[in-house]
């Protein structure tokens, strides 16, 4: 079996939106907290860790406001570029809160997960095929 040279990853949670979409793994750990179930010690990982992910790559919606606009890209969701190990690396502590949570995730590769609709060095935001 050939090995694909680009294989885009997502960590997602395994329950469907009311839209269909599955939520990344930031959205779930940040409604946990919107909700007020993160313990001290996680709301300080996730705020640390938040603000690190800000400084350290773009968010795809400060280049462009319409990226995530549902009527202009029904569904759109971001992936790491497999080059994005550094960021990728940050990821265990988010798993971590969500299994404390009970809350399930997935972890997906796709070396085509949709059409692009932005991508930057570490990341691509994709509208999945129908």
């Amino acid at each position: 079996m050939a090995h694909d040279p680009i294989a885009y990853v997502r960590f997602q949670g395994t329950v469907p939106r009311a839209r269909g979409n599955f939520p990344g793994v930031f959205g779930l750990v940040n409604s946990l907290a919107r909700d007020g179930r993160l313990t001290a010690e996680q709301e300080r990982f996730r705020r640390t860790n938040n603000d690190w992910y800000d400084a350290a790559y773009t968010d795809p919606s400060t280049v462009d406001p319409a990226v995530y606009d549902e009527r202009v890209n029904p569904g759109a969701a971001a992936w790491f570029k497999p080059t994005a190990v550094e960021l990728i690396a940050r990821v265990g502590g988010y798993l971590e809160i969500l299994a404390a949570h009970g809350v399930a995730w997935q972890l997906v590769r796709s070396a085509d997960p949709g059409r692009v609709v932005y991508e930057d060095a570490h990341q691509i935001v994709v509208v999945p095929y129908e």
